[in-house]
């Protein structure tokens, strides 16, 4: 039978290796995405990191189990600036490809020269 931490790490696994494929990638759109899949697998792990509580309460009742709030508090504030991140990137990204004439990486296409700007 298959523990659902073992799930969870092998999910998060897969997503983290989805995302350092798509970081290393030649296009600024697959890096982005690349760092969106990363900042996800790293919200879980931080999630996660909480432990997997059943029956627990998010706050002090009684005695019983209590729920871990400060990996929830983590990942909210992660997800927020996470997302003004992502949009500081996109804008960069855009800007890159006014300048240079080409959404490659590194400013120019395979098989141009770099003061060519790499038009299509």
């Amino acid at each position: 039978m298959i523990s659902m931490e073992f799930l969870m790490a092998s999910g998060i696994g897969f997503v983290t290796a989805c995302g350092i494929y798509l970081l290393l990638r030649g296009r600024t759109f697959p890096v982005v995405l690349g760092l969106s899949l990363v900042g996800y697998a790293v919200n879980v792990f931080i999630f996660l990191m909480g432990r997997l509580w059943s029956d627990a309460h998010p706050i002090l009742v009684n005695a019983d189990a209590v729920a871990d709030p400060l990996p929830q508090a983590l990942v909210l504030t992660a997800i927020v600036i996470g997302f003004a991140t992502t949009g500081f990137v996109i804008e960069l990204a855009l800007r890159s490809r006014h300048e240079n004439g080409s959404d490659h990486v590194d400013g120019h296409e395979p098989g141009h020269k770099p003061g060519q700007g790499g038009q299509y």
